[in-house]
């Protein structure tokens, strides 16, 4: 059973303050929850573990998906695979963060990975700036959480120029590059992500600039532009199969700017593999029976499971299924037109009223951030965002 522990909630004026501004849901009820989550530091401690165990792993599924051409498989649009390929070969293209998502964990709950979103995971302001705040504005002890996430990814952009150096050497290398963010026009919440991460990148030491992606001007040849200056790194908070598929021109001009080393963009390509659901097959496939995974088939199961389309989100297309592959329940009915894995069936955690809880876990070169969502069955876009502290 989840413990929870009530506090004093931020006041809507504070949120804003702090620059978070979507804090109230469409039916009018705060996104942010007035409990925590009480965690203890062996628990904090096997969710760091879980996220840097995991990592290794998709890495080494990603290597096998590309030594033997799996791109269809898991559904990697044809006009991406050369930038997949691409962004793979070279170090400089590095992955800035991400987010595991996790049952269990809490009070002898094994933890199980119910997928990564690797390429442009939501939660980030929560995470990171929100549920610290909480904790302070509450007179409890802020460090008291799993949650470094601002420092490993400050730390995680002077990778970007130290690589797997001592990121205290960042100075000595850098020379001056600059690194552009984009989000599109008209999402507050994408927008505030993407200032986030241009503010720890100011404090890791870049030279940044913000623009919306419509305002952006692309040349194969030449690389990135706005406002008349050339950016070595852009930053996109747009996912790579909208790209894909929306974008073609696009998708095409990127893969010829990273071909001429124009630019970088970030999260690379490849983190567009590990976002895909289809990657859980291939982890089932090279690691089965590993105690963090759940069995995953491109076919039904022959037990309660739940169908995910391969690039859904916030629970679109998300089916819950028993062994017969009978319906019990379904999120929005959308990303419906995917192909699809079948992962056997893992309840969330669950406190005394019912409500269910996923973990969410950041990666920035390592383990660096809890926090989770709470809702239903399958979490859409009206769950909540609970913070926790480590007790």
């Amino acid at each position: 059973m989840v413990r929870l522990e009530k506090v004093e909630p931020l006041t809507s004026e504070l949120l804003e303050r702090l620059g978070f501004r979507w804090h109230t849901d469409a039916d009018g009820t705060s996104y942010v929850a007035d409990e925590i989550v009480v965690v203890s530091e062996a628990e904090a401690e096997a969710y760091y573990e879980a996220a840097n165990t995991l990592y290794d792993m998709y890495v080494e599924a990603g290597e096998y998906v590309i030594e033997n051409d799996l791109f269809h498989d898991i559904g990697i649009p044809f006009n991406l695979v050369d930038a997949v390929k691409k962004s793979w070969e070279n170090d400089v293209h590095w992955h800035i963060y991400g987010r595991f998502d996790f049952a269990g964990g809490i009070e002898g709950r094994p933890i199980k990975l119910l997928e990564f979103n690797a390429d442009t995971p939501t939660s980030l302001f929560e995470t990171a700036i929100i549920q610290w705040a909480l904790l302070k504005i509450n007179g409890m002890d802020e460090a008291a959480q799993f949650n470094h996430v601002y420092e490993a990814i400050r730390d995680n952009f002077r990778r970007l120029i130290v690589l797997d150096g001592n990121v205290e050497e960042f100075g000595r290398h850098y020379e001056g590059w600059k690194i552009l963010f984009s989000a599109i026009r008209g999402s507050i919440e994408d927008e505030n992500t993407t200032r986030l991460l241009q503010k720890i990148a100011d404090d890791a030491g870049f030279h940044t600039d913000f623009a919306f992606a419509d305002e952006v001007e692309f040349s194969d040849e030449e690389g990135i532009f706005f406002g008349g200056e050339r950016f070595e790194y852009w930053f996109k908070l747009i996912p790579w199969e909208t790209i894909a598929i929306e974008e073609g021109d696009l998708a095409r001009i990127l893969t010829n700017i990273m071909k001429n080393q124009k630019a970088i963009i970030l999260n690379p390509a490849y983190t567009l593999m590990f976002q895909s659901k289809g990657m859980l097959k291939i982890l089932w496939d090279l690691f089965a029976g590993h105690p963090l995974l759940l069995e995953t088939s491109f076919e039904p199961l022959k037990k309660k499971q739940v169908q995910k389309p391969f690039f859904g989100r916030e629970g679109g297309g998300v089916r819950i299924l028993d062994a017969e592959g009978n319906e019990l329940e379904r999120g929005e009915a959308i990303y419906t037109d995917q192909p699809a894995i079948y992962q056997a069936y893992e309840p969330l955690l669950e406190d005394e009223a019912g409500r269910r809880y996923q973990a969410g876990v950041f990666f920035a070169y390592e383990g660096c951030g809890l926090g989770y969502r709470r809702g239903g069955e399958i979490l859409g876009n009206m769950s909540k965002f609970v913070s926790h502290l480590v007790r």
